[in-house]
């Protein structure tokens, strides 16, 4: 068994493998582009006597974590024989791209789950969730006269992308897009761009939908302000007689759009979306910023990592009153640790998408009543998004 980066003469292989396992068909000149698209470098593949027989991308991003960017390594399009499942060769896989991530310095890793429990047990954890909306034409939020104005289809990419990491880096989990990523994995040829511009002309929101069977399905809506909000309701509302409703895509879990509504009884779900998990524990704690406390804190946390030997055992987990924390290797056993928890469950806590007393509260974190009111009290409180899809 070999496990290895593709070669550029192994396009063929890989998009077979992909095609069977994802049920899907690429013919003619969509194959020739993906075909000049191809990263080999991406593509790591377990081989058994020069057959490729599982695989999966790394894909080399940014990720937003506190307003700033940290490496992180995205795992998508994972794929195996049916013939060959069950026989461990995703497992190994994960378990090389964990290395590799560690050694390039990614801290973070992010994936879609096709099954939840199947990544838990590697490491990775559901830090983010969004909501849907479905609003009938006659629910849309009331039009305003708004001092500004919308102009459609006629922005350049580079003020959407001023727009979109203003408002991403509220959260932590979402990308920081490339020009290539919003070519080739945000806009398309049916997607449309509406910006909304202030009196003195600044970009202060946008959407991006489509019309689809009589409804605009917005895919993202992005506003700065208020007044943006409503002025690109109103730019919506006013597609009332072409359309009989509204369709809102991977909306932000914090997002109180239907109290704002005259009638706030409309379809909402909440769905999982997102898994990620710290690659590297102590690299990821000592470039993060930590609540400020007046004196210097300092417990032992025993981490569990079966899958990243660097991060498992027990750790001295230092704070200073400036806000700095550093893991320092501790000789104490997991038993003698003021706190214990999974790189699961350490990932969710710093991401802000749970708290530390509400995880204690339900087992996923144990240790003494202080120590968890300490991890408490320094752990920023923060909120967590995705509004792409590898």
């Amino acid at each position: 068994m070999e496990i290895r980066q593709l070669h550029v003469d192994e396009f063929e292989p890989s998009l077979t493998l992909s095609e069977y396992a994802f049920k899907y068909k690429v013919s003619g000149e969509d194959r020739v582009k993906q075909e000049q698209k191809f990263k080999p470098e991406r593509v790591w593949g377990i081989f058994e006597d020069g057959t490729l027989n599982a695989q999966l991308t790394l894909l080399p991003l940014q990720a937003y974590i506190q307003g700033k960017t940290v490496s992180m390594g995205g795992i998508a399009g994972v794929a195996t024989w049916p013939e060959n499942r069950r026989q461990g060769y995703v497992a190994k896989l994960l378990k090389h791209t964990l290395q590799v991530m560690n050694e390039n310095g990614q801290t973070l890793s992010m994936l879609h789950p096709f099954l939840i429990p199947f990544y838990r047990k590697f490491g990775w954890e559901v830090y983010c969730e969004y909501k849907k909306y479905t609003i009938p034409v006659a629910k849309f939020p009331l039009k305003t006269d708004i001092e500004g104005v919308v102009r459609r289809d006629s922005a350049n990419l580079e003020v959407l992308d001023q727009l979109y990491n203003q408002f991403a880096a509220q959260y932590n989990g979402t990308l920081m897009r490339t020009k290539e990523w919003w070519q080739d994995n945000v806009l398309d040829k049916d997607t449309h761009h509406s910006v909304f511009f202030s009196e003195q002309g600044e970009a202060e929101g946008y959407l991006l939908y489509k019309l689809e069977n009589n409804q605009l399905v917005i895919d993202e809506f992005v506003f700065l302000n208020e007044k943006a909000r409503r002025g690109l309701w109103t730019f919506l509302a006013n597609h009332d007689s072409m359309v009989t409703g509204a369709e809102l895509k991977l909306v932000p879990s914090d997002d109180i759009l239907p109290y704002l509504l005259p009638d706030p009884r409309i379809p909402q779900e909440n769905y999982p979306y997102f898994m990620a998990r710290i690659v590297n524990a102590q690299a990821f704690i000592e470039s993060f910023t930590f609540n400020n406390l007046t004196e210097n804190g300092k417990y032992t946390v025993y981490i569990q990592d079966e899958q990243a030997p660097w991060n498992e055992g027990v750790w001295e987990w230092t704070v200073n009153n400036q806000g700095s924390g550093s893991l320092t290797r501790s000789d104490s056993t997991d038993m003698q640790a003021d706190l214990s928890c999974s790189i699961g469950t350490l990932t969710v806590l710093l991401m802000g998408y749970k708290r530390p007393q509400e995880l204690a509260r339900y087992g996923k974190i144990s240790g003494s009543a202080e120590a968890v009111k300490w991890l408490e009290e320094i752990t920023p409180q923060a909120k967590t998004a995705l509004f792409d899809f590898f």
